[in-house]
């Protein structure tokens, strides 16, 4: 990785537009979420609480006094045998792909969470031919578990989802704390 990239940061509230306009570009014009309405900022601000409720980390990159990119992770499903995974999602500004933005976040959640006391990371790729966030997740030691094909109907075409997997921390090697 770069030396000069940026080191990833808590969010504030005083993210949320930004956030939004980068959220707004992939729903309407990527792949990457599976949702077609980009939601407004009153939404992604709630949204953003409940992953905080959580102590789970939503982080962001600048890049010249912006807000280049973001991630937070949340919950892999809401039943309670779930509670030791957790879901990484992760967004870049259009035209700074490739520059690791995505590696510095990625990697800030998988410390994050693995200190929080996850056990597996998930990573719901939207759209089996997104090689740069396979890569990615490939490169930090997530392995491909499955192909959900054709499961989104997006853009007017059928879209897959791919499905990968990190152990963190001891994974399945032991029991997790009690408690949580």
């Amino acid at each position: 990785m770069n030396a000069r990239l940026p080191v990833p940061r808590d969010t504030t509230d005083a993210d949320i537009p930004a956030i939004r306009e980068i959220y707004a570009h992939h729903v309407s014009r990527g792949l990457a979420s599976f949702e077609e309405i980009p939601p407004d900022a009153a939404e992604l601000a709630q949204r953003r609480r409940a992953i905080l409720d959580k102590g789970l980390p939503y982080v962001a990159v600048d890049l010249d006094g912006k807000l280049a990119g973001y991630a937070y992770a949340g919950p892999f499903r809401p039943r309670s045998a779930y509670r030791f995974s957790v879901e990484d999602s992760i967004y870049v500004a259009p035209g700074l792909a490739g520059r690791g933005l995505g590696r510095a976040l990625l990697t800030a959640l998988i410390e994050r969470t693995t200190a929080w006391g996850a056990r597996q990371m998930i990573a719901v790729i939207g759209d089996s031919a997104n090689a740069g966030s396979i890569g990615l997740h490939a490169s930090l030691g997530f392995r491909m578990v499955g192909t959900f094909r054709s499961i989104g109907f997006k853009h007017q075409r059928w879209v897959d989802s791919v499905m990968m997997q990190l152990a963190l921390g001891d994974g399945d090697t032991s029991d997790p704390p009690g408690g949580r």
